[in-house]
């Protein structure tokens, strides 16, 4: 071998001698290096970059075959140890620490890249498995890190692994939130409890938007504000949280609003109300509909009419009620195959609400909050033709027309 042959040329000092055939390894370590990364690899880079296929520009872009290359001076340095029979045995030891240390990050690269091929698959939509690598990662470090350290100290790592088990409660105290987070994980999973892109609302945690990440430890939320929440997934899973997904695949966003009527302007209807109610568009087959039951059912009754209170009426706002559902059939932003329901509340302080529970068939925020206000915009407006008033709390104007009486 050339460096047996180079000896005689070496100082006779035995320490000198060492330390020269340190240096001459370690040179050639780095041409080697060198030669496997600048030449071999960006070979390798440039045939990948060719190929039709994704699933070698994935292992190319994690750097498994950069890493690889760190075992080729661990080889040089193993292989030759025996110049340096001083110490041949440290430096053996050294160089499998080293290959040891770069199958590691190896295997680490390589866990990231199923993760990045996973993600291009139908099925990361359902479950993500961002999670059950870096658990997989956490015990392959761990693993590794005995086995180098029982390379480094000379001893077996089951020798190792055997003491481990007196270490049970401090490990379980060490890595609580990662057992926990493990779990809650776990659940996220199995009970396909959200996703990435679910639209997370979250109020323990003040957090109300997006879901980007998902990993062991954290839930990564994107507010509508743009501010990003990061949330312990554990701590996450035993807080209350909604979730939207169920809103956006049903194809229907709810509106859930009350008017508040005042209660004095709640009247019967006369034959002047009527006549105007009738003229509604809106209204029409209503009016004509109700109208004839209730003058079938004054006149087989023998009912004296000329009372208003007498026999049955049409109210003012039981007619404004259906309008308010014939307007709403007519809109064809309404989602007509769920709940659609205009009712009555118990009337309290503010008035008698009349609440609207209905669902558009857009859920797209933007478009929902203009279609809910269009909505009430018009029935604010139609209200006085009704001859009713909407409840409103007093304002400084209203006292003091008041004082001015």
């Amino acid at each position: 071998m050339i460096l047996e042959q180079l000896t005689p040329y070496l100082p006779e000092h035995p320490l000198l001698q060492s330390l020269s055939i340190l240096a001459i390894l370690f040179t050639l370590s780095i041409i080697a290096y060198g030669i496997t990364e600048k030449v071999i690899l960006r070979l390798l880079t440039g045939m990948f970059k060719k190929t039709r296929t994704e699933l070698d520009d994935i292992l190319a872009n994690r750097n498994i075959f950069n890493r690889l290359a760190y075992i080729v001076p661990a080889l040089i340095f193993y292989n030759f140890a025996y110049l340096i029979p001083q110490i041949s045995n440290f430096v053996q030891r050294g160089a499998l620490s080293l290959m040891t240390l770069a199958g590691l990050l190896v295997l680490n690269s390589f866990l990231s890249a199923i993760g990045d091929i996973y993600q291009k698959t139908k099925y990361s939509e359902r479950m993500h498995i961002k999670s059950y690598l870096q658990i997989t990662k956490l015990i392959v470090n761990i693993l590794g890190v005995v086995v180098i350290a029982a390379i480094l100290i000379g001893k077996s790592p089951a020798w190792l692994l055997s003491g481990i088990g007196a270490l049970t409660a401090v490990l379980m105290l060490i890595f609580k939130d990662t057992i926990l987070s493990l779990v809650a994980s776990l659940q996220i999973s199995s009970n396909d409890l959200f996703k990435i892109g679910d639209w997370l609302e979250a109020p323990h945690f003040g957090a109300d938007g997006d879901v980007v990440d998902i990993a062991l430890h954290a839930v990564k939320i994107q507010n509508w504000d743009k501010t990003i929440s990061v949330i312990p997934t554990y701590k996450l899973i035993d807080s209350a949280f909604k979730n939207w997904r169920g809103m956006s695949e049903s194809g229907g966003r709810r509106i859930k609003r009350s008017l508040f009527i005042d209660l004095n302007s709640i009247r019967l209807c006369d034959d002047a109300m009527l006549d105007t109610f009738n003229r509604f568009e809106l209204l029409k087959d209503y009016m004509g509909r109700k109208i004839t039951e209730i003058t079938q059912h004054n006149q087989t009754n023998n009912i004296n009419t000329e009372e208003l209170i007498n026999g049955r009426r049409l109210t003012n706002v039981g007619c404004f009620r259906a309008y308010i559902e014939s307007y709403l059939r007519s809109n064809s932003k309404i989602h007509e195959d769920m709940t659609f329901l205009i009712r009555q509340l118990e009337p309290t302080s503010k008035g008698l609400p009349l609440q609207i529970y209905v669902f558009t068939n857009d859920t797209d925020w933007i478009r929902y909050e203009g279609i809910q206000a269009d909505i009430f915009d018009h029935l604010l407006a139609v209200i006085p033709e009704f001859g009713l008033k909407v409840f409103q709390s007093p304002t400084g104007k209203d006292f003091g027309k008041l004082k001015k009486g």
